[in-house]
């Protein structure tokens, strides 16, 4: 009995880590809350082979994002970082060197955080707001790491497109056609093995599809928004002034 206790226990917990939609090792966001809308993300970047490209692919639609960057990118490539905020994408943590930080002690992860911190605020002037953890992988330490921190939280995803290898961009394109309203979309513009990886593949796919969902009247968020919405949803009712 012990022993299935134990094995049981572990099984839960494996799942609390990779399990994108888990909320044992504390809460996160994973949805845009909202039908009518949908929030591409994207990690591993800032890369100069693919951000550049994503960044004109969204403004020719009109579209927002959320960028997870590593802090080891952000230094080798700032001026891309400043471009993703001067376009009014969210900018936000995916650590300095996209670390599995299952095991991490809670002082290294901390580490890992305020690192690439700096160096986005050194490139851009902003502090971020959101962390991605790598992989999605997540432990017990992460949550009180991330309140101490004061981020406002954890973002993960609804669907996961595995763009993160070069593939031919067909192959996007046909699991995207599984987004709709509500998700948070997980895309790479980025290779954390490989400061310039290749993702024309991921690019492609975006331009076949974000004037298809803008045709289908859906609307683009980034993190950022989906908070500021969900706060404003759930602020008290003021009550009404008194009248003489």
């Amino acid at each position: 009995m012990a022993g299935g206790a134990i094995l049981g226990g572990a099984a839960v917990a494996t799942w609390g880590a990779v399990y994108p939609g888990a909320q044992i090792f504390g809460p996160s966001l994973r949805t845009t809350g909202d039908a009518g809308t949908i929030a591409l993300t994207f990690d591993d970047g800032p890369n100069p082979a693919a951000t550049p490209a994503l960044l004109e692919v969204l403004e020719r639609n009109a579209a927002h994002a959320t960028f997870f960057v590593m802090g080891a990118h952000v230094r080798a490539f700032p001026e891309i970082a400043r471009e993703i905020v001067a376009g009014r994408h969210t900018i936000a943590n995916h650590t300095e060197t996209h670390p599995n930080i299952t095991f991490l002690p809670a002082k290294a992860l901390h580490d890992e955080l305020s690192r690439c911190d700096e160096a986005i605020h050194s490139a851009t002037g902003v502090r971020p707001h959101w962390m991605r953890p790598p992989f999605g992988f997540r432990g017990p330490q992460l949550d009180g790491v991330v309140r101490r921190m004061g981020y406002a939280g954890v973002a993960m995803w609804s669907r996961w497109m595995w763009d993160w290898k070069p593939q031919p961009a067909s192959n996007v394109i046909r699991r995207l056609r599984r987004v709709g309203g509500g998700d948070i979309v997980l895309l790479h513009d980025g290779d954390h093995r490989n400061a310039q990886g290749e993702r024309q593949h991921t690019v492609k796919a975006l331009e076949y599809w974000l004037p298809r969902w803008k045709d289908a009247g859906l609307r683009f968020v980034t993190v950022d928004e989906i908070h500021r919405a969900a706060t404003s949803a759930n602020a008290p009712i003021a009550p009404p002034e008194k009248t003489n």
